[in-house]
């Protein structure tokens, strides 16, 4: 999965690709987009909403990281556009951090500054999706790179599998 080295950081840059099968596509862009239901799937949030600073809607998102660490926040902006490529239809999922000064940082969090994910996600031809992400973000703090490497090898994996397990149970909600 590791691809780029960046030598400024240590860490790695992401690109993934995978399938999400019996996961239609418009129900996994719908299961990304659903902060509310995030809440309810996904472990690792503490806190997670949206809010419109001077006209643009931001994403904030508290991250728990296990006991040693401090826990980690993010400040985005994301966008999702369905897009039509030769008949092919497409949807894309841009993510990447900004700076809000009505979203200061909070004592005892961490925020991560650099954060930035590419998502596109498209039929399999059959009941479910295939998926390319690409995936960067510097988590900050005292983290040695190879276990922030280590931790997002296995963290983007597990995602995928948590995520397909939402998909299942949000057509059931």
């Amino acid at each position: 999965l590791p691809i780029l080295f960046p030598q400024q950081s240590g860490l790695y840059e992401y690109k993934l690709f995978g399938g999400l099968a019996d996961c239609p596509p418009k129900l996994c862009v719908d299961v990304y987009m659903d902060l509310n239901f995030r809440k309810q799937w996904d472990q690792y949030v503490k806190e997670l909403y949206e809010k419109t600073y001077d006209g643009e809607k931001v994403i904030y998102w508290e991250v728990k990281y296990p006991f040693p660490l401090s826990n980690r926040d993010y400040v985005y902006i994301r966008e999702c556009r369905e897009m039509d490529v030769d008949g092919r239809k497409i949807w894309v999922v841009l993510a990447q951090s900004v700076s809000v000064p009505q979203c200061p940082e909070k004592p005892g969090i961490i925020r991560v500054k650099s954060y930035k994910q590419s998502l596109a996600i498209e039929s399999d031809g059959k009941t479910g999706s295939k998926v390319y992400m690409y995936y960067f973000d510097n988590p900050g703090g005292m983290i040695p790179s190879w276990l922030v490497n280590w931790a997002a090898k296995s963290g983007v994996p597990a995602f995928l599998k948590d995520m397909q397990k939402a998909c299942r149970n949000y057509s059931k909600s």
